[in-house]
């Protein structure tokens, strides 16, 4: 990985951690996912006029991956309604860390180096030691696990998928903005219940637009890493996202800063030079 791929991945991390935090802190999670899905796949449609759409080779690899985000995202929300921000988040990214190894490994037919792979495991060791510190006196967490482990193998499965997808798209932008699309559909569908779209999204528009923005450029900026970059090292770099996720709960959430989240954050610093091994 070069140096701009490395710069690339952590600025995705940074925003998918910040646009997540918001999703958590809104008072229905459930309808401020759907209105940043929506009003993101409302800013790229047009765009296609200009990127065209992707090469027919993408489109299983695109199906495959909404499905894949729809289940991750409703296991997702499921685990924050049980469980704290600090706490998910980074139990999520820890076992999409541990999951995408062997899955790229069986996919794609690439092993990473010893380098790498040291890399990968000590920042999903990291990123445990982030949601054992911050799960010490919730009684709710054991519950929230599990929902936090379909979570994390889905997240790792559509994480090879859009991997695959966007290698054979052409183009990384036209691949993005379709899939986006495909996954705002997908989350309408599942709020269905809830009532019309634009009825539930009331109210949700001024502050969805930066959200759905962050999330856009966060998944835009990863899909280029993995266009062209080992798939398990830029999505384990991607998922020091839950490092960017503590601070944010900290100074956002009020949530507490430990000697133990500290020693993590820097854990997961120090072996980010690994991941450059490919």
């Amino acid at each position: 990985m070069t140096l701009i791929d490395v710069a690339a991945a952590l600025l995705s991390a940074l925003l998918h951690a910040g646009w997540n935090a918001a999703v958590k802190a809104n008072r229905n999670p459930a309808q401020a996912m759907m209105a940043q899905m929506v009003l993101g796949a409302i800013l790229v449609a047009p765009l296609l006029f200009w990127t065209g759409l992707p090469a027919l080779g993408a489109w299983p690899w695109i199906a495959g991956s909404a499905l894949l985000n729809l289940v991750t995202v409703n296991a997702l929300l499921r685990a924050y309604e049980l469980g704290g921000f600090g706490i998910v988040y980074p139990v999520v990214r820890a076992l999409a860390v541990l999951f995408v190894v062997p899955l790229a490994a069986l996919v794609t037919g690439h092993l990473v180096g010893w380098g790498a792979f040291a890399g990968i495991a000590i920042i999903a060791v990291s990123l445990g030691v982030l949601a054992w510190d911050a799960s010490r006196g919730h009684g709710l967490v054991l519950r929230a696990i599990g929902w936090a482990a379909l979570a994390g193998l889905g997240t790792a499965a559509y994480i090879l998928c859009d991997a695959q997808g966007v290698r054979a798209s052409g183009s990384p932008l036209a691949y993005g903005f379709v899939a986006s699309i495909c996954n705002a559909l997908a989350m309408c569908w599942r709020q269905r219940r809830n009532g019309p779209v634009w009825q539930q999204m009331k109210g949700q528009w001024l502050y969805a637009t930066p959200v759905a923005v962050a999330s856009m450029v966060s998944y835009l900026l990863i899909l280029w890493v993995w266009n062209h970059a080992p798939v398990a090292p830029a999505a384990a770099l991607r998922d020091t996202s839950a490092v960017f996720a503590i601070l944010i709960a900290v100074i956002w959430l009020r949530e507490p800063l430990t000697r133990t989240r500290l020693a993590a954050v820097l854990l997961a610093a120090a072996a980010v030079p690994l991941l450059r091994l490919g």
